[in-house]
């Protein structure tokens, strides 16, 4: 991974589909020295507590006994679309309320591709870089140590 010049002041997002971190860098591009804004935790209880556990049955046409299953629903996944989105949304206020000017995003693909998809363009346009990787189960030391080797 190339280095990135992560400049004072900067906002760097550390996410997944259940935990996302707002850090500020109170350092400067040379001397990284990130500072927690905010914390999201999302809580995301077993599939058994979410919904049915066994999948529904649809019929072909009225009358007959043409059946299949339906597909069972994936309440995590559903989970992590509005975590997401919730994070997106508090991204974009935080951008308009404290006026941030550059932000480094930090999350595995997926979750990446699902941020870029939910960001407003207010906040796309101050994105700097992404590093696809999971850093969230990492002490702030640790992710500050990714991001400068």
């Amino acid at each position: 991974m190339n280095r990135i010049a992560i400049p004072h002041d900067a906002l760097v997002f550390v996410g997944d589909g259940r935990k996302a971190l707002f850090l500020r860098n109170a350092g400067d591009a040379t001397l990284l020295n990130l500072s927690v804004e905010r914390v999201f935790a999302h809580e995301d209880p077993p599939t058994h507590e979410q919904g049915t556990d066994r999948p529904g049955r649809a019929f072909k046409r009225a009358g007959t006994n043409l059946r299949s299953a339906v597909e069972t629903t994936d309440w995590h996944e559903l989970e992590k679309e509005r975590f997401t989105a919730s994070v997106a949304a508090a991204m974009e206020r935080l951008v308009r309320a404290e006026k941030v000017k550059k932000i480094i995003i930090v999350a595995p693909p997926r979750t990446l591709a699902e941020l870029r998809h939910a960001f407003h363009p207010d906040v796309k346009n101050r994105i700097i870089a992404e590093i696809d990787k999971d850093l969230t189960k990492h002490p702030i030391w640790e992710i500050e140590k990714h991001l400068v080797d």
